[in-house]
């Protein structure tokens, strides 16, 4: 499994929504399950999935789809 579908897959658990819901505009409580909870279990999985750690600073801007895959980027994870 790419790592695109990877996070896919993550952010559809954690969020409890099908994947297919899952697209770059996609943002933090633009849909209800997108809460402050659902989002710390989100970048727990992400650390855990991806084996890296996500800073205070990283995790406030984590608030959509894309900015979730710019900081994977940063952390050299390959993501379309």
């Amino acid at each position: 499994m790419n790592a695109t579908q990877q996070l896919q897959d993550i952010f559809a658990a954690a969020l409890s929504i099908p994947a297919a819901q899952v697209t770059n505009e996609l943002s933090y409580q633009s849909i209800p399950e997108w809460d402050s909870v659902s989002h710390i279990y989100l970048i727990t999985e992400l650390e855990a999935a991806f084996n890296i750690s996500i800073d205070t600073e990283e995790v406030l801007e984590m608030s959509s789809v894309e900015k979730v895959k710019e900081t994977l980027r940063k952390h050299q994870i390959a993501i379309d």
